[in-house]
C-alpha cells in the first residue's frame, strides 16, 4: 500500500480492507471458485494508485483458463462486475489491466468468455466512455486514462475479431511458414480489411494520454508497456500483409491501390507518436525495417501507376467518408460477432509463435 496523502486515500484503504475481509470470510466457509476469483480481483484492484495488479493475483485469475467454461465465465464475471460497479479511477484502470492481461496471456477458453461479454456488445462495450472520478486532481487525470484505455481495449477486441485471433496473445501454436501460407491465400479485400483494422488499432494507441502529473505513474507505465507490446505484434501482422501485397503489386486493381495507399498514409501518420510511446523498449533496427517496408510498398505502387496523382485525389475524396465508416464498422461488437474459432480459416489456430521482443523482419 502506498503512502496515505489524503482522506480519499484513507477511505480507499478502508474500503479495500473491508471488501477483502468480507470476501475472505465467505471464501473460508465455501469452496466456490467464484468466491475465490472475486477475492483475487479485489486484491488485484485496490484503490492504491502506486501499484498495478500483482503478478500473484493475475496468475490466479489466469488459472481460470485451465478449468471449465463455467470456471472461466465466473472469473470474467468477477472482473467485469468490479469494473462496472466502481467509481474509482485506480480500481477501473487495474480492472482494465487485468482484461488486457487476459487478452495477452490468457488461454483460449478464458479469452473466449471475455470476447462474448456482455451479450449486448456495441460501441460502449466496456461502458466507460462517460467515466469521471472527481475525488482529487489525480483521480480526475486518471479518469481520462480510464476512458481512453477502455476504448483502446474495445478496438483491440474488435481488431481481434476481424483477424480471427487475439492480437499480442502468447497462446501461440502456428509456425511462421504455415502462417504466411495462410495469409497468401487471402483475397485482396480480406487483406485490406485486416490492414485497416490493424492501422485503426495503432491510431487509437496514439491517443494515449500524457503521463499524469499528480501521481499514478506506475499504472501509466504498466499500461504503456502493454500497449507497446501490442504495437510490436501489430506491425508483425502488418509486415506479413504488406509483404504479400508487394508480391501481388503487378495484379492490384486501381481500387486496391487507393485503399492500400490510404491505409499506408494513415499508418505513417502514427509513426512519430508510436516511437514516443515505445522509445527505448524495443529493437530499433527491427522497427525501422518495418517502416522501410511501408515506404517501399508505397514506392512500388507509385511506380506502377503512371497517374499517381489520380490515386492521391481519390484518397482525398474518400478519407472523410471512410473515417466515420471505419469507426462504426469496427466498434460494433455483438454477441454473434465475438472472436470465434469453431469455423473459418483460423479454426485450429490461436496465434503464430513470434515473441513481441523479436520479429521476422
Amino acid at each position: 500500500m502506498g503512502r496515505i496523502t489524503s482522506f480519499a486515500d484513507l477511505m480507499g484503504m478502508i474500503k479495500d480492507k473491508a471488501s477483502q475481509g468480507k470476501a475472505a470470510l465467505v471464501s473460508s466457509n465455501t469452496k466456490s471458485k467464484t468466491v475465490s476469483f472475486h477475492l483475487s480481483v479485489l486484491r488485484a484492484t485496490t484503490h492504491d494508485p502506486s501499484t498495478p495488479p500483482g503478478n500473484r493475483h493475475l496468475a490466479v485469475l489466469l488459472s481460470a483458463g485451465t478449468g471449465s467454461r463455467g470456471t472461466a465465465a465466473s472469473a470474467v464475471e468477477s472482473i467485469m462486475e468490479r469494473l462496472h460497479t466502481t467509481g474509482d479511477a485506480c480500481v477501473a484502470l487495474k480492472s482494465l489491466i487485468i482484461i488486457h492481461h487476459i487478452v495477452k496471456h490468457g488461454r483460449f477458453i478464458l479469452q473466449d468468455q471475455l470476447s462474448v461479454f456482455p451479450a449486448s456488445g456495441g460501441r460502449n462495450y466496456l461502458k466507460l466512455s462517460g467515466f469521471r472520478d472527481e475525488k482529487s486532481p489525480l483521480m480526475w487525470e486518471l479518469s481520462s486514462w480510464v476512458r481512453w484505455y477502455a476504448l483502446y481495449l474495445e478496438h483491440l477486441l474488435s481488431t481481434s475479431r476481424i483477424m480471427g485471433f487475439f492480437i499480442s496473445s502468447t497462446s501461440s501454436t502456428i509456425h511462421k511458414e504455415e502462417y504466411e501460407e495462410m495469409v497468401s491465400s487471402l483475397t485482396n479485400s480480406d487483406l485490406l480489411r485486416e490492414i485497416d483494422a490493424l492501422v485503426g488499432l495503432l491510431e487509437e494507441a496514439c491517443k494515449i494520454p500524457d503521463l499524469p502529473f499528480s501521481g499514478g505513474k506506475s499504472l501509466a507505465d504498466k499500461i504503456t508497456h502493454l500497449v507497446g507490446e501490442d504495437y510490436v505484434s501489430s506491425i508483425n501482422e502488418l509486415y506479413t500483409r504488406l509483404n504479400e501485397f508487394k508480391e501481388r503489386s503487378n495484379t492490384l486493381s486501381f481500387g486496391d491501390m487507393i485503399e492500400l495507399v490510404c491505409a499506408l498514409k494513415r499508418l505513417e501518420s502514427c509513426k512519430e507518436r508510436l516511437s514516443e510511446i515505445c522509445h527505448g523498449n524495443w529493437k530499433r533496427g527491427w522497427i525501422d525495417g518495418f517502416w522501410g517496408l511501408v515506404l517501399e510498398v508505397k514506392g512500388i505502387i507509385g511506380n506502377l501507376e503512371d497517374n499517381y496523382g489520380q490515386i492521391e485525389k481519390s484518397i482525398v475524396k474518400r478519407e472523410k467518408r471512410y473515417e466515420s465508416a471505419r469507426f462504426t464498422d469496427r466498434l460494433i461488437i455483438g454477441y454473434g460477432d465475438a472472436v470465434r474459432f469453431s469455423s473459418g480459416r483460423f479454426s485450429n489456430v490461436d496465434r503464430f509463435s513470434f515473441p513481441v521482443s523479436g520479429g521476422r523482419l
